[in-house]
């Protein structure tokens, strides 16, 4: 599967939050720049580590005008845990049949522990005010994400 191009309009979607209640990407279209990520599992220890580094640089990114947004196949309830539990100070997104996923290219073949499964391939999307694509990272260290998207959005001309 492929990513979005970048240029192009990223993906549209409406996907329930942490509180049950649909967010947009639409909704953000002219006001933030988003940093939509999708994670495997909420309250693994690498998601854990992920959603915490992007939990503490809140104010670099309100600096940026760049929301986030974490998507996981996790139901929203879970994603209300994982916000308690952590303080994260962004929305999570429950894309339970994938479809997000697929559409973003992220739905793939997993190998852990000598299993192949299908799940969540580890990947972050930045999408300007516009609407579009500006950048695909997909290779990075759960413990440097943050400072890997900060410097990624400090590059782009947002």
């Amino acid at each position: 599967m492929a990513y979005p191009k970048i240029g192009n309009m990223a993906p549209a979607f409406t996907l329930q939050k942490q509180d049950g209640t649909k967010v947009s990407l639409k909704d953000f279209r002219g006001t933030s720049n988003v940093v939509l990520y999708f994670y495997p599992k909420a309250m693994t220890p690498g998601c854990t580590t992920q959603a915490c580094g992007l939990r503490d640089t809140k104010a670099e990114l309100d600096d940026l005008d760049t929301v986030v947004l974490g998507v996981s196949p996790d139901a929203y309830p879970r994603l209300q845990k994982f916000i308690d539990k952590q303080e994260l100070n962004f929305d999570l997104l429950s894309d339970e049949d994938h479809a997000i996923a697929e559409k973003y290219g992220v739905w793939g073949l997993k190998k852990f522990m000598g299993k192949e499964f299908m799940g969540i391939l580890r990947t972050t999307f930045i999408i300007g005010k516009d609407g579009r694509l500006k950048a695909v990272m997909d290779k990075f260290k759960t413990k440097s994400h943050h400072d890997d998207v900060l410097e990624q959005l400090g590059e782009l001309d947002l």
